[in-house]
């Protein structure tokens, strides 16, 4: 995948503010702290397009990503942060559920998770929830560079354990700071705007 261009397309609280849904959009879903920000930059291989915070939970929109005007990569709202109310909390699921089951574009959702832990019980919720709208349930392991190579797969391993899942090819180790396997990253996801939507209606 060559990436031409990417651009910040729209910043959305509410159904309403949501850009039309014209083009295929791949969302991101992942504890606040986990890196989304730094993985979006490192796929379109910029900078700052994505704003990243050293205050986890700062991300309490949905943000679009126009990439090469052909699809979307989508940010949503960062969970897990104990710093912030239960009220704070529900909005923000409130804020990931509406965006998931109004969105007829949206061709996968895929959980970021740090690779050096295993996944939360809200990880899991998470993926269960991917799981049960009837997503393939792509995992990216983040910040594969804080482990030695030798040892991705025992991480792996953790991770599918933990989220119960069958085919460790569906967990990619990922680092945004070293580009680990961002050509692997770039060819699942041109597969996945190829081959079509994982939504169930």
């Amino acid at each position: 995948m060559k990436i031409k261009t990417a651009d910040l397309e729209k910043i959305a609280a509410t159904l309403e503010q949501y850009p039309e849904n014209n083009l295929p959009e791949i969302a991101l879903a992942g504890r606040s702290n986990v890196g989304k920000s730094s993985f979006i930059n490192a796929f379109i291989n910029r900078k700052n397009l994505a704003r990243t915070s050293s205050k986890p939970g700062k991300t309490r929109t949905v943000n679009f990503y126009n990439i090469n005007h052909e699809f979307r990569l989508v940010d949503l709202p960062g969970y897990g942060y104990a710093a912030v109310s239960k009220s704070e909390k529900d909005n923000w699921a409130k804020i990931i559920e509406t965006y998931l089951h109004n969105r007829t574009n949206l061709y996968e959702t895929v959980l970021l998770v740090d690779i050096r832990h295993d996944p939360t019980a809200q990880d899991k919720q998470m993926y269960n929830w991917i799981k049960e709208i009837g997503f393939t349930g792509f995992v990216i392991a983040n910040k594969a560079d804080k482990i030695a190579k030798s040892k991705h797969g025992q991480y792996v391993k953790n991770i599918a354990k933990v989220l119960q899942i069958e085919d460790r090819d569906l967990i990619i180790p990922f680092s945004s700071d070293n580009k680990i396997n961002l050509d692997l990253v770039h060819e699942q996801f041109e597969a996945i705007l190829k081959y079509g939507s994982g939504f169930e209606e």
